[in-house]
């Protein structure tokens, strides 16, 4: 039995040492103060009467108390649903109810987006709100401090802690359920995977509502410093990492893309990095390249997904052995206690041999244990064996190396987030002047890649680009917004039915739009 909080309750680390670093707001959390807050607020959340396995929302902005939040539910084996702060209404609602949310908490800015949508949550009873009480909320600052003795929820490693939601095949996003065990494992992995030491100072860029904190995790559970971002800025980026001598770089393509292009000097301010992080999408071999001549930093470049804790079963290359790239075209090998297998995309059974094309499967103690309240989508990927059907297409060759090579999904992934096309047309097509609608990724260099939307108008009607966005912003968030508008005269379908967005790639995706 366990809990993944007790890397905090860790002796080994000094209580003073600067745990997290909020450079926006000028606070450091040592040690001692994180847990002490992480007890506090568990404590408040019990006194509310969460218990373990109530599922709490996070509707917060990267910050403090997102990560706090994390750790106070988890502490008394409650489960934490992470959501981003760029949700609207309708996302978020669903995401409450979905999981059966007993409570969310947010800021008094957000703070009427709950109130906007709570009588259509009926399971929601409690809405902690941080920054002072407002109508109906209870107020984070009010919860007293926590006995100095408070202990962990003892929880078993199959325990669910936490609900990852993440596009599905339906267009609605999908929990992903994630265990104890699953997170202990990430942290131990990526911490061994990146060589991680109490002397390493992290920078992270990745939202927290993403499965990408687990490497600021990574870097607390191995007694190191994790120096957070809210958003991604260049010149704010390269400054932090100057100033606290970052060691582990948080990355991803258009990071590494703007870094590539970055002023004469730069090197200079990233003097202390002994890796850079990529994942979430593809990283163009020409720009890896790029940067390993420019820059001479190891790129770990990652593969995993919500599923899997990012590389908690998954790959990556690994510093220290260069020939895992592959000339700058791999995610490398599996690491931890990760396996991995290519399987025929029509018969998950088969397995294909070296160097040929087909579903990546992964198999290890990080994978989830399905998706919440969808047993059909659980049984079509998480196999009674073990094995997790990724969706993604790739090759192995003889020495375990991993390219990528496509994508099973229409998924698109751009800059590390994913949209999925369906969810995004359902919305468009609301538009009166929309007849159809196809939404599909093309590829940029510094994104990875981006969603356009292909729209067949009604007779007489028009849409234009301005119009379009504002109508798009108003219902999801910014990021699910396709970047280009296409007016066409017809939409690819077999049998007038089964849209082939593959068609709208091939003709569009090379073309600049």
């Amino acid at each position: 039995m366990s809990n993944v909080t007790t890397l905090l309750d860790a002796k080994s680390v000094p209580e003073a040492k600067a745990a997290l670093i909020c450079p926006s707001r000028n606070e450091t959390y040592s040690y001692k103060m994180l847990r002490d807050e992480m007890n506090r607020v568990g404590a408040g959340l019990r006194s509310l009467g969460i218990r373990k396995s109530d599922r709490v929302c996070i509707y917060l902005d990267s910050s403090p108390e997102y990560l706090i939040s994390y750790f106070a539910i988890w502490r008394i084996g409650a489960v934490a649903v992470p959501t981003n702060i760029v949700y609207r209404g309708e996302e978020l609602l669903h995401v409450l109810n979905d999981a059966g949310a007993i409570a969310v908490i947010t800021d008094r800015q957000d703070a009427p987006v709950i109130a906007g949508i709570r009588k259509n949550a009926p399971n929601l009873v409690h809405v902690i709100c941080i920054g002072g009480a407002c109508d109906g909320t209870v107020a984070w600052e009010s919860f007293p401090p926590a006995p100095a003795n408070m202990r962990a929820e003892n929880c078993s490693t199959e325990d669910i802690c936490h609900i990852q939601y993440t596009a599905g095949t339906t267009g609605r996003p999908k929990g992903a359920m994630l265990t104890h065990g699953n997170w202990m494992t990430a942290l131990d992995t990526e911490r061994d995977a990146l060589r991680l030491r109490p002397v390493d100072t992290y920078l992270g860029i990745y939202p927290m509502g993403h499965v990408g904190l687990s490497w600021g995790l990574s870097v607390i559970r191995a007694g190191g410093t994790y120096v957070m971002m809210e958003r991604f800025d260049l010149e704010r980026y390269l400054s932090l990492a100057s100033l606290y001598e970052v060691t582990i770089l948080a990355g991803m393509p258009p990071v590494i893309h703007s870094l590539v292009h970055a002023a004469p000097g730069t090197e200079e301010r990233l003097r202390h990095a002994r890796v850079m992080i990529s994942g979430g999408g593809g990283l163009l071999p020409s720009v890896w390249e790029a940067f390993d001549k420019r820059y001479h930093i190891p790129v770990a470049n990652s593969y995993g997904l919500s599923e899997t804790i990012v590389i908690g079963s998954g790959t990556t290359t690994l510093p220290e052995y260069p020939h895992l790239t592959k000339n700058f075209t791999s995610v490398g090998v599996a690491v931890g206690y990760t396996e991995i297998k290519i399987v025929d995309t029509g018969d998950p059974e088969k397995e294909l041999p070296h160097g040929e094309s087909g579903e990546i499967a992964l198999r290890g103690p990080a994978v989830a244990k399905g998706y919440w309240n969808l047993p059909d989508a659980t049984r079509d990927v998480f196999r009674p064996d073990g094995w997790f059907l990724t969706g993604d297409i790739g090759n192995l060759d003889a020495d375990g190396i991993l390219c990528i090579t496509d994508r099973k999904k229409d998924m698109i992934i751009m800059s590390g987030w994913k949209i999925y096309p369906t969810e995004v047309e359902n919305v468009i097509v609301r538009h009166p002047a929309v007849a159809d609608v196809a939404v599909f990724g093309v590829p940029d260099e510094r994104k990875g890649e981006f969603a356009v939307a292909a729209v067949v108008l009604r007779p007489g009607m028009s849409l234009g680009q301005a119009e379009f966005d504002v109508f798009c912003r108003e219902r999801v968030a910014g990021y699910k917004v396709p970047r280009k508008l296409l007016i066409v005269e017809s939409l690819p379908r077999v049998h007038g039915w089964k849209l082939l967005r593959r068609d709208l790639r091939q003709k569009f995706g090379g073309s600049g739009v």
